[in-house]
């Protein structure tokens, strides 16, 4: 079974399998809604709408496509996330998750009628051309957005490398704009990394790919390479920054095996069906890459799915703290079921994941340890207001009670969870709305958060030098 945690029209943790269930059969059979004869009668007059619209409607309708159309209502009406794929959207998905398609370059939802930007992709037309996170598309080359579907309007920004569209975005703040994009070949960077200051590593991932884990070693060690470098025999690195910001998700595996690069041993991330009593749990392999050196991880509204699986994993084995602002909160679990015949693949949406410590984050998110804006004196103001999972038409609600958050060791937002010598967890600011940051400032000197980080390393760095 393939488990991915695949971003592309939204952020999304799915499991890929053949026609068969997600998990294997309960014990006990779960409960069905509704009788037999009720679902009887609903397909007969299923039936009855589909030949009464094929011999009557103005337009002659094949009822491959209105069997189709009626697919994409049923299942996109259930939550943000399920969906009905036909073939040509299946190897479309596929090809994404292999960190390579072509397109504008960012992931985005629906709200209201229109395109949300959750997040442009760096180093791509939308990025480049500064699409920033909370935008909203309204019309696609003059053409409205509103009666599209998301699908629709993805499919309508994507098209051969090299040709034009024109977006017209509205963002907070300002009157709606047009901006030209030339459609390219998004070839995703998944792993930058750089050294800070010859003691401090940076590594960012910007989404989570076949490459990513070997990307990420190869980065670790070059970064040790060049702290060796910077300052001699004995030198070594102080500790690492993890930038997981504006991180839409990827593949859970890799995912899995990030957050296992630092943490020694124990549980990563469990997902849960249905009747609750099934679940799947996925632990760490030994070792660590940076052997217990300090570590922050950076996160805000654009850090979703496989991102909160490691922000969450770290945050709960105390083996990092977690900086920055509130992240999108996708906990739920999607199943990729391919159809006989080429008829494409139903994604559904059939379990919830939880951190180590059993949290479930679905339309909560990764709360920071400590809390840090994009800007040092004001939250800026072009992003727009950040979308979250909460937000969205649909979303599944998080039903985890109190009761159940202290059963499974979850401290309350704002205690320490930090390694020693870190400082304790700051109050979230009030009213804080600030979860972007411009893409283009990610890792350069002018980013604010990054310097925080950085800091908070050298600091702990520091404290614990002194124990040894």
């Amino acid at each position: 079974m393939r488990h991915i945690l695949a971003v592309s029209a939204t952020a999304t943790l799915l499991l890929i399998t053949p026609l068969a269930p997600a998990y294997p059969a309960p014990q006990t059979a779960i409960p069905q809604t509704g009788s037999p004869q009720e679902r009887e009668q609903a397909l007969k007059i299923f039936n009855e709408v589909l030949d009464r619209v094929h011999r009557d409607y103005v337009e002659d309708m094949s009822d491959k496509k209105l069997v189709e159309d009626a697919l994409r209502g049923m299942v996109s009406a259930l939550d943000p996330h399920s969906s009905y794929m036909d073939a040509k959207e299946l190897k479309e998905m596929q090809v994404e998750t292999r960190g390579e398609f072509g397109g504008l370059g960012m992931q985005v939802t629906m709200e209201n009628t229109l395109v949300k930007v959750i997040s442009p992709i760096d180093d791509t037309p939308a990025a480049r051309a500064g699409v920033k996170p909370g935008d909203l598309i309204l019309r696609l080359d003059d053409q409205p957005v509103s009666g599209m579907t998301l699908s629709e309007a993805v499919e309508k920004m994507r098209g051969p490398v090299g040709t034009a569209i024109k977006l017209t975005i509205r963002r907070d703040g300002q009157e709606p704009f047009d901006l030209p994009l030339v459609r390219a070949e998004i070839k995703v960077q998944s792993v930058k990394s750089q050294l800070i200051g010859d003691k401090v590593g940076y590594v960012r991932i910007t989404s989570f790919t076949e490459q990513t884990y070997d990307g990420l070693e190869k980065a670790i060690a070059s970064l040790k390479d060049k702290a060796h470098a910077a300052k001699g025999d004995g030198a070594k690195l102080e500790g690492l920054v993890l930038d997981l910001r504006n991180d839409p998700g990827g593949l859970l595996d890799q995912a899995v095996k990030v957050a296992g690069a630092f943490v020694e041993k124990g549980e990563i991330v469990s997902i849960r069906g249905r009747n609750g009593a099934e679940s799947q749990h996925f632990d760490a392999a030994p070792g660590d890459l940076i052997s217990g050196l300090p570590m922050v991880v950076l996160v805000n509204g654009g850090s979703a799915s496989a991102s909160e699986i490691v922000a969450g994993a770290l945050q709960d084995d105390r083996r990092a703290v977690i900086m920055g602002t509130k992240s999108f909160g996708k906990g739920s679990v999607q199943t990729i079921m391919p159809l006989p015949d080429g008829g494409g693949a139903l994604r559904l949406t059939t379990a919830l994941y939880y951190t180590p410590s059993g949290r479930s984050i679905q339309a909560k998110g990764i709360e920071p340890d400590i809390i840090v804006e994009a800007a040092k004196i004001e939250p800026l103001k072009q992003g727009g207001e950040p979308v979250t999972e909460a937000m969205l038409r649909g979303a599944i609600k998080n039903t985890q009670d109190k009761a159940a958050q202290e059963k499974a060791g979850q401290e309350k937002p704002g205690q320490e969870k930090a390694p020693p010598g870190a400082p304790p967890a700051a109050k979230p600011a009030p009213d804080s709305t600030q979860n972007s940051v411009d893409p283009s400032a990610l890792g350069t000197a002018s980013d604010y958060q990054l310097a925080r980080a950085v800091d908070l390393v050298r600091g702990i760095a520091v404290i614990e030098g002194f124990h040894h």
